[in-house]
């Protein structure tokens, strides 16, 4: 592990990074010994920090859900970090002066009714304790560069993980749903930047069946004490790729029965 003294000061990093609007380089080029472990911890202390500053968790995101994106990052497991208060966003107009570098990603959200704890969690567990299931689109961003500035090199995952998971924004629309009144491994939807379709998918992209990832989410957090708790939301996971996103663009996310709406960044 990093020392703990590193690892305030790398969240302090991301800290200033988010408020500045201004990147900071790989945590991975700097310290090459860097695990995944330090990468939660970074995370972990960063969260923290804007606790103490008022921030309200509510819930969490899992990230790199896909086969594709696990072969690309050299893992086998996805990734996770924690959604707070301020990331929350109506349909309608975002504020593009909030994010550095932002792209849109299509997602199922699950908002729990009970809670999930321990080492053995199925998909039925995830359904019995889920009160409904709503669209969501998750906007990412990166404190830390995308490419190394100097190599081009991509981010590592201990990056990405450092980073909050790269979690930035969520919009929830659409129409709220029992998790058993559709086959959540078939919803599909359209995502429209400026009236063009940019990305179309299913759920099952979430390893099969969206429920798997908030499982997974839930096993993992045990060994450290935790779980996820009654009215916490979990974002599952995208199903499409990352769209970018600019100041003026318009998006629509079409969830067909589950409902269609709006956002633009302004």
């Amino acid at each position: 592990m990093l020392p703990t003294d590193l690892i305030r000061q790398l969240a302090a990093e991301l800290h200033q990074s988010e408020k500045t609007r201004v990147q900071v380089e790989h945590f991975s080029k700097r310290y090459p010994d860097m695990t995944v472990a330090d990468g939660y911890a970074v995370s972990r202390a960063w969260v923290q920090m804007k606790i103490a500053e008022g921030r309200v968790a509510r819930g969490h995101k899992i990230g790199l859900t896909s086969r594709a994106m696990q072969i690309s990052s050299q893992i086998d497991e996805p990734d996770y970090g924690t959604l707070l208060d301020d990331m929350f966003f109506e349909p309608g107009d975002m504020p593009a002066a909030r994010f550095i570098a932002p792209r849109v990603e299509v997602e199922l959200a699950f908002i729990l009714k009970k809670k999930l704890e321990g080492t053995q969690i199925s998909i039925e567990d995830v359904l019995d304790a889920t009160e409904y299931v709503q669209p969501a689109i998750e906007i990412i961003d990166g404190r830390i560069e995308q490419f190394d500035r100097h190599t081009k090199a991509p981010r590592k995952v201990y990056d990405t993980i450092s980073d909050n998971a790269a979690n930035a924004g969520i919009v929830l629309g659409g129409r709220k749903v029992s998790p058993r009144e559709v086959d959540l491994p078939w919803v599909g939807a359209i995502l429209r930047q400026n009236g063009v379709v940019e990305e179309t998918g299913l759920a099952a992209g979430v390893q099969g069946h969206p429920a798997i990832g908030v499982a997974w989410l839930a096993m993992k957090l045990a060994p450290w004490g935790e779980c996820l708790e009654a009215g916490e939301v979990v974002l599952a996971g995208s199903f499409t790729r990352p769209v970018v996103a600019k100041t003026g663009d318009r998006f629509d996310a079409d969830y067909g029965p589950l409902g269609r709406f709006e956002f633009s960044f302004y």
